[in-house]
């Protein structure tokens, strides 16, 4: 968010009229004929580009004014701070053409960088960019001294090629290569020369370039690199540094292409890789066509690279550039591999022992990834093993540094972009869940998107139903983690510290070090899965969190799991068997009730439930008889309602919908009478009529679903019409008692006694309620009835309407 005064000022912007924006525009053009520029020259740009910039559309400034923009940007002459307030200006707003900017294009590198970025930014199509193209190559073909090269070229190109790939020939791909060499791998070996200051002792001797040095202060003794140090540098040597930011855009857009090393198609990759490794220290690289030699000598130079990372920096600087530079190293020879296989095996030597050198120290978390990757992607053709790597890839970085958002963005993206390798190569990849969650359950907010992709990769059938535990604790994860980090900073000795966090934290921390709860909490923060797929005292341990259900965190990471959850069923149902269904089904039926207690969190979790229910007895109703015991247990406890109605609901309306013969020739009378006596029994209880009573807490909506699903299991065993049709004929007096009449509105109390009065009506017709409750299963496509949670067939009303004395359903 900005602050209340740039808030302000960009409100004023773009509130501005239209008619005050033209003489403001006029009042700029005037000033910008004045021989002098003033501040007031540039404070009204200021304003001008604040104006432009604050909102979405473009502005539409006077022709004139843009005229008098484009000769201030192509001015060599005029100063740098009112080039860049017009080339920001002109990006910002609605410029007709950029024709006019490239003809004639300034010689000068400062006013040619400004001049093509509003080309790039405006530019509809290659053709707007060709000339500024062909000025770029020309100034590289031509063979100008060091002073005159620009530092702004290589950045032009670079963007130049990623919006439009295709504008560069192959000549022109071999000539930028062929510079590109050049400036990667023989820039000057010394320090650039520093503006002397003057004086006595000034002279030949002191102004002699001092050499390079390595990150530890030695002197350099190779060529050059980003990793070099000095204190000035030559323009040779700002242009290897811009080559090295380039080089993975370049390789990636244009080296493509096959390798030398393919003169018989029978070659094995050994005969190449010896070939080429000779090729590479023999005077012969020179005569490699452009591509191949930028290829090689972009291998040297990583490799130097990770040469020199493995030195002691003498600055703190330093030391991330080394991270840095590692990482973008291996990408690099990743890259060159997998153009070329033969450098697979000069490059997995220096993999290796980078990788050994790296891997147990954490502050390198983020190189391992390249180093991961590169594994991944050459491992088979090296026949080097890589389980250790992922093992400790996969256990020991998402463990200790889930707190690193940036680690834990690449970790995640690592895993998307890798995700059917992995599934088929590493495997332990699936067993990893527990900890990769914990990178969702700290940053829950930023990676929401990324793990809903992620998250079907992750589900196996050994460890399916641990995962579904696992999403459904996810905030105990959070509130786990929290409790670890926060012990890991504060002493148990220090408790002014711990009192400081708040007395609930203080005393979830106190439970977080308490041996008793140890292993609570080692099996939340577990690394991997295979250890069970729940713990049999979840609910201590909700209560141990119950402090913390409150904290931000905790939360925000509730908040991701209904969306988890239903991209967890999805993918689970399209291929899970009858084993795993009837997992699923008994998890539904015991975690209802046993979740974090958050704030609107079980209702939200419960819903998905609800839906989720539905869809498995759809996939397979004989669900229902598999685990009638369980269903009956939940089905039969009125207490049920009245902390989680909704999926009670929708337990009632399965068992009406599903239990019947017609799915599965298990259903006994026996099976339908103990279901019926159980739900009769639970309208009974909460449909009494006493003066005491209260109000009722529960919906209309699940008093019709009980009272159509009692109908529904009367008609496939008849001897209990005469029961259901006595129980049905008291919903009237229900309905009409003050309690209920206080509660539900007029169109409630007349619903349930509708939906009675058409059930008594259609059960005197038994054939016919059983057609029309119960249709056979084969009669899906097309559907001879419908029917929803809470509402009746549409036949069932026309059959009623036909036996209502005083219908009006038959027309004269």
């Amino acid at each position: 968010m900005y602050a209340a005064a740039t808030e302000s000022l960009i409100k004023q912007a773009r509130e501005i009229k239209e008619e005050e924006l033209q003489r403001f525009c006029g009042r700029i053009f005037k000033l910008l004929h004045t021989k002098d520029v003033s501040g007031d020259t540039v404070d009204s740009l200021q304003r001008l580009n604040l104006i432009v910039s604050a909102t979405k559309y473009a502005r539409e400034l006077p022709s004139d004014l843009v005229m008098k923009l484009q000769t201030v940007l192509r001015s060599s002459s005029c100063p740098e701070q009112l080039q860049v307030l017009s080339s920001s200006i002109i990006r910002d707003s609605f410029t007709p053409s950029v024709n006019s900017l490239c003809s004639d294009l300034s010689p000068d590198s400062r006013t040619f960088s400004h001049v093509a970025s509003v080309v790039l930014a405006q530019a509809g199509n290659k053709e707007d960019v060709m000339p500024l193209c062909h000025h770029l190559l020309k100034s590289l073909e031509s063979r100008l001294s060091d002073g005159q090269i620009s530092r702004h070229t290589l950045p032009i190109l670079s963007k130049m090629i990623t919006v439009y790939p295709e504008i560069l020939t192959d000549d022109q791909v071999n000539l930028v290569s062929r510079k590109l060499v050049d400036w990667l791998r023989y820039a000057s070996m010394h320090q650039g020369a520093s503006m002397s200051s003057g004086g006595f002792f000034s002279g030949p001797r002191a102004r002699q370039p001092a050499p390079l040095t390595e990150v530890d202060g030695v002197v350099m003794g190779n060529f050059f690199t980003v990793l070099c140090v000095g204190q000035s540098y030559t323009e040779d040597q700002w242009m290897n540094m811009y080559t090295f930011s380039m080089i993975k855009s370049w390789l990636l857009t244009y080296d493509t292409d096959g390798t030398t090393n393919t003169d018989s198609d029978d070659r094995s990759e050994v005969d190449s890789s010896v070939m080429s490794m000779v090729s590479a220290t023999s005077s012969s690289s020179r005569l490699l066509p452009p591509k191949e030699r930028l290829r090689e000598k972009a291998f040297e130079y990583c490799q130097r690279l990770i040469e020199q990372s493995d030195r002691k920096a003498l600055k703190k600087t330093d030391t991330e550039l080394q991270k840095a530079c590692i990482v973008e190293s291996v990408s690099i020879m990743d890259i060159i591999c997998g153009e070329d296989p033969s450098y697979v095996y000069r490059a997995f030597p220096c993999i290796k022992a980078l990788y050994g050198r790296l891997h147990g120290d954490l502050t390198y978390a983020r190189a391992l990834l390249p180093i991961a990757q590169f594994y991944l992607n050459h491992s088979e053709t090296a026949a080097v093993d890589s389980e250790a790597v992922f093992c400790q890839l996969f256990s020991h970085c998402p463990a200790e540094q889930f707190n690193e958002p940036m680690l834990a963005f690449e970790f995640v993206q690592f895993c998307l972009l890798n995700a059917s390798v992995l599934q088929d190569r590493v495997a332990n990849y699936r067993q990893s869940f527990p900890n990769l969650l914990k990178f969702l359950a700290w940053n829950s907010s930023g990676l929401i998107a990324e793990f809903v992709e992620l998250l079907p990769s992750l589900i196996a059938p050994e460890t399916a139903m641990e995962l579904l535990h696992t999403i459904l604790d996810l905030p105990c994860l959070a509130a786990a983690l929290d409790l670890q980090q926060r012990s890991a900073c504060y002493h148990a000795s220090d408790r002014t510290t711990w009192d400081q966090q708040g007395a609930k934290v203080a005393a979830c921390l106190d439970a977080f070090r308490q041996p008793l709860y140890r292993g609570l909490f080692l099996y939340i923060l577990r690394p991997e899965a295979g250890t069970g797929d729940t713990i049999d005292r979840l609910k201590m341990l909700h209560e141990i969190l119950d402090d913390m259900a409150e904290s931000p965190r905790v939360v925000r990471c509730a908040q991701v799991v209904p969306v988890l959850l239903h991209v967890y069923f999805n993918t689970v149902t399209q291929k899970a068997d009858e084993k795993m269904m009837n997992q699923m089904l008994l998890v539904l039926l015991e975690r209802n009730s046993l979740l974090y207690n958050i704030k609107t969190f079980n209702v939200e979790v419960q819903k998905v439930f609800s839906t989720h229910l539905q869809a498995l007895c759809r996939l397979r109703p004989p669900l229902i008889v598999d685990q009638s015991r369980e269903i009956l247990e939940f089905a039969s406890s009125p207490v049920n309602i009245y902390s989680k109605e909704d999926f009670y609901t929708h337990v009632v309306w399965v068992i009406g919908e599903y239990l019947s013969v017609s799915y599965d020739p298990r259903c006994t009378v026996e099976l339908i009478t103990s279901f019926f006596e159980s739900l009769e029994a639970v309208l009974f209880e909460i449909t009494q009529v006493r003066q005491s009573a209260s109000p009722p807490s529960f919906s209309p909506r699940l008093i019709t679903v009980l009272m159509t699903t009692l109908a529904k299991l009367a008609t496939r065993s008849q001897d209990l019409i005469p029961r259901v049709s006595l129980c049905l004929s008291k919903m009237r007096t229900f309905a009409r008692s003050a309690p209920v009449m206080a509660c539900y509105s007029e169109e409630d109390t007349e619903e349930i006694i509708t939906r009675a009065h058409e059930l008594i009506n259609l059960l005197k017709l038994p054939n016919v309620a059983q057609f029309v409750l119960a249709p056979s299963a084969g009669g899906d496509s097309p559907r001879w009835h419908r029917d929803t949670n809470a509402s009746l067939p549409q036949g069932m009303r026309a059959v009623s309407g036909l036996l209502h004395r005083h219908s009006s359903f038959l027309t004269t």
